[in-house]
């Protein structure tokens, strides 16, 4: 299971007792917030993308939507999600517990800028029940992500 390689994973830096785990689905925003007890745009939403014969994946915060325009920008591609099916596969991880943890090697991870207005924000790990609350700077540390990058709107729109 995903879960377990994201414990092994997190165990090389001694942070495997801090995944959380519910008896509940995490599997969303709504209900990792309901979870954790926290506000929905603290949830590190994970998102999965083709890009060429490549995938990647970006971190956004809870309340943010890829803005198509500056997707593009940023890419010279039109953003094309994975398909629920090609998730486990081309990533590593089950659709609800994508996260940017012991994902498959060849997959970038790219962090959304939505994420820098918080102190912390819980990510998934593996699963459609665990959650971890990370630093920012410990989410760039673990998530070995190749930079920061704006391509979210909703999240600082009035």
């Amino acid at each position: 299971m995903a879960i377990e390689k994201v414990k092994e994973y997190f165990k090389q830096y001694g942070m495997a007792d801090k995944i959380l785990e519910f008896s509940e689905s995490s599997a969303t925003v709504e209900l990792a917030a309901q979870a954790l007890h926290c506000e929905p745009q603290r949830i590190a939403k994970t998102l999965s993308f083709h890009l060429g014969d490549s995938v990647i994946l970006i971190v956004v915060a809870g309340d943010a939507k890829i803005d198509n325009r500056k997707y593009k920008e940023q890419f010279g591609v039109k953003a094309k999600m994975l398909d629920f099916n090609e998730v486990e596969a081309l990533i590593g991880h089950v659709v609800g517990g994508v996260c940017p943890f012991a994902v498959n090697k060849e997959v970038e991870i790219y962090l959304d800028v939505s994420l820098k207005r918080f102190e912390t924000v819980f990510p998934a790990c593996g699963s459609g029940n665990s959650a971890i609350e990370l630093t920012i700077d410990e989410l760039e540390k673990y998530s070995r992500f190749l930079q920061w990058i704006d391509c979210c709107k909703g999240w600082n729109e009035l």
